[in-house]
């Protein structure tokens, strides 16, 4: 018996054993979640303008584009038309079918209800595009 188990030391292992190598990847992957999260910016944190009444930037962006204007109250103008909550999606989409797909320029004060903004993208989506873009002052 004492012949079989010597011989059987005397053998070269085949395999690698991967565990420290899997410890250290771990380690290394925890390291850079901490440092990516770190150091990327915490989102979209873009300064709106505190009113938009320019109207210098309004008239160039009012030639190849259809404006939706937002206030601190609330108050949507699609293109100078008054429109609500509820009635925007129409307007919007009238307005897109009559000048045909345009891009939508949405100038909203840095006051102005999110909720409104997130209806007017919806809005944007339900009327065939989705071509938004957030103007600022």
């Amino acid at each position: 018996m004492s012949l079989l188990a010597a011989r059987g030391d005397e053998e070269v292992m085949a395999e690698i054993n991967i565990t420290p190598f899997t410890d250290v990847l771990l380690v290394l992957l925890i390291i850079f979640m901490i440092l990516a999260a770190l150091a990327s910016p915490p989102g979209f944190e873009k300064q709106l303008s505190k009113s938009s009444n320019n109207p210098s930037t309004q008239q160039n962006i009012m030639k190849n584009n259809i404006v939706v204007t937002v206030n601190n109250k609330g108050v949507i103008r699609v293109d100078g038309t008054l429109a609500n909550a509820q009635t925007v999606y129409r307007v919007l989409a009238d307005d897109i079918h009559k000048r045909g797909k345009k891009h939508i320029a949405l100038i909203a004060d840095a006051k102005a209800p999110y909720g409104i903004i997130i209806r007017i993208l919806d809005a944007a989506r339900m009327a065939g595009t989705n071509d938004v873009g957030f103007v600022t002052g």
